[in-house]
């Protein structure tokens, strides 16, 4: 399994660089076992949603990932401190949700096209 992020979702959710603080929180919740399934509509074929719950030194997190089912990748989507309103309701019911998700979605794939999409050591 490969943990991929997109550059422009990465400097809307965490400015010019990655905090190592942030990066040991991916590299602990990206696991597919451990995530919790959002049900969505209007994902690309073959997607699912995930979220995943974390702890920095900030506070808790939600943190939702793309998981591309047939080449088992997590693209993260969203980091967010947990009172955040996305990070406290992550799921299609709430619209300011859907609305950041479609945006995010349409950035993904323009960094995918762009070969602008980065690894993250998952050790």
């Amino acid at each position: 399994m490969r943990l991929l992020l997109s550059r422009k979702i990465s400097r809307k959710e965490f400015g010019r660089i990655l905090p190592a603080d942030d990066l040991a929180v991916l590299q602990r919740t990206a696991r597919v076992v451990l995530a919790t399934p959002i049900a969505g509509s209007g994902l690309p074929k073959g997607t699912r949603l995930l979220k995943a719950y974390g702890t920095s030194r900030s506070g808790p997190k939600r943190v939702i990932y793309l998981l591309a089912v047939a080449e088992n990748d997590l693209f993260l989507l969203f980091y967010r401190d947990k009172n955040d309103p996305l990070g406290a309701n992550a799921t299609m019911k709430n619209p300011a949700f859907r609305t950041q998700l479609h945006r995010y979605l349409d950035l993904l794939q323009q960094d995918i096209q762009a070969n602008a999409v980065d690894p993250i050591p998952l050790a």
